[in-house]
């Protein structure tokens, strides 16, 4: 394990609140499971009872934060050295990381059976899988050992609208893999637009981030590549079974909107990005936020059209 309970000795401890234990799930990111866990499921060809629906959203929602407790626990460490985590409650002093390691495992495990109890077994091992990745193969092995970090890590934060369509089906299918892999090629150009205005702090923190095994230079161009292959992808899902119209306009004005971000970003140095305070990487890293939910929203508003024959081509 890490030295985080070393580190979390030498600050100051405080009485832990709930919104202390509830910062430890990462609401942010667990919002963003809910959403793209809940277009899957609604976007999947089965009707689903209301009660059934929402206590499959919950416990994928509940796993998401159990993920995010055990990454935090894990983590602390990294965590104090850099200025965008270091008000974390472990850090900070608020929570012990025993107590975050006690309620990952537990919210882990009641999400897992709790999901397989309501909709069926097949998703809850999907969940209990897409935990396992977060938590061991991205934050435990490769956050730590490859600049490819956030490149394979990103899958599991792409699992959730594959959870949410086999909560619904109890099968696989194509659609649910186009949803996951538009956010598993939208991980590293977000990301990495974040990076190069934070590259101190994975410096500091030993971090191999592209920016710091790579430079920011390198950083650009796998912006640009990976952008222009999301593009193709996401209008290419267009025409899928998740697809339709609606959804081709969002995605033809959003992709080209991020296409020209990212051009911008290619073809900017240094002192320019220094000059202006990485003006055009954070436009750019604001508009990725956008973007995927977004898209995301459109394919929900086909899926919800699609019976009054206004959605899907």
């Amino acid at each position: 394990m890490t030295d985080a309970s070393i580190n979390a000795s030498t600050v100051q401890q405080g009485d832990a609140e709930f919104g202390d234990y509830f910062a430890l799930l990462k609401p942010r990111v667990m919002s963003l499971v809910v959403f793209t866990a809940l277009v899957g499921l609604l976007a999947a060809p089965a009707g689903v009872h209301p009660v059934i629906g929402f206590s499959a959203i919950l416990f994928i929602a509940i796993g998401g934060g159990a993920s995010g407790a055990l990454n935090m626990w894990w983590d602390a460490d990294i965590d104090q050295v850099m200025k965008r985590t270091k008000s974390r409650p472990i850090p900070a002093g608020k929570v012990e990381p025993g107590e975050a390691l006690s309620l990952g495992l537990a919210l882990s495990g009641l999400s897992v059976i709790m999901l397989a109890l309501a909709t069926n077994v097949f998703a809850g091992a999907f969940l209990a899988f897409t935990i396992f990745f977060y938590v061991v193969i991205y934050t435990m092995w490769l956050k730590r050992a490859t600049p490819q970090n956030i490149v394979i890590g990103g899958a599991a934060g792409a699992f959730p609208p594959v959870i949410g369509w086999i909560a619904a089906t109890g099968s696989m299918a194509v659609e649910p893999w186009l949803m996951f892999a538009l956010t598993f090629m939208w991980t590293p150009p977000h990301f990495w637009a974040l990076a190069l205005f934070m590259r101190s702090d994975y410096d500091d923190a030993g971090v191999p981030m592209l920016t710091v095994t790579h430079g920011r230079r390198s950083t650009r161009k796998h912006i640009l590549i990976y952008t222009a292959l999301l593009a193709l992808l996401a209008v290419g899902t267009a025409f899928s079974g998740v697809g339709g119209p609606i959804y081709l306009g969002v995605a033809l004005v959003l992709n080209a909107l991020f296409l020209q971000g990212a051009w911008k970003i290619s073809r900017r140095d240094e002192d320019d990005s220094e000059a202006d305070n990485f003006k055009v990487e954070r436009s750019f890293f604001k508009l990725s936020l956008l973007y995927l939910f977004l898209h995301f929203g459109a394919i929900l508003a086909e899926a919800v059209l699609k019976p009054y024959g206004l959605g899907g081509w």
